[in-house]
């Protein structure tokens, strides 16, 4: 079975942060959330990662509610279990806590087989010299598509 390609990013997150690990987790979710996902109506805008009791959990994430959804339609902006091994959790409760770091959603796809996937990263918040930096190289890049173009 096919199913529609799905890629919400967080822009916002590779602008903000300077991501070091990555990590892709499973999500727990809701019948009508995962068919939100699929047509796409869920954003990773002001979402963040936090491990509480050796679970790792997304919060703020939104997703839309699903029209054809009655009475047993979801909440927007829950807390969100997310699926990760032992290794991958302690790895990011280690550095999640540390100063200057934090855990970001960066990407949200369906997998091949069907499942709804979250890319989270441990990021480094940048200065404002950092984000200037980023800035100049996208624009550089920028202009060096547009003259292989022409």
């Amino acid at each position: 079975m096919k199913f529609k390609e799905v890629n919400i990013k967080n822009r916002r997150a590779t602008f903000d942060y300077a991501i070091s690990d990555t990590f892709t987790a499973g999500i727990v979710l809701t019948g009508t959330e995962i068919k939100s996902i699929r047509q796409g109506k869920a954003s990773l805008v002001d979402t963040f990662c936090y491990v509480n009791n050796g679970e790792v959990w997304v919060k703020n994430m939104y997703i839309a509610e699903y029209f054809y959804g009655t009475y047993n339609n979801h909440t927007e902006r829950r807390d969100r279990k997310l699926l990760l091994n032992r290794k991958e959790i302690a790895s990011l409760d280690k550095n999640g806590k540390e100063a200057g770091f934090t855990i970001v959603p960066l990407r949200l796809f369906i997998s091949e087989r069907g499942y709804a996937k979250l890319v989270i990263g441990i990021g480094r918040g940048k200065k404002e010299y950092d984000k200037r930096q980023s800035i100049k190289e996208r624009d550089d890049k920028r202009d060096m598509a547009r003259m292989f173009q022409k």
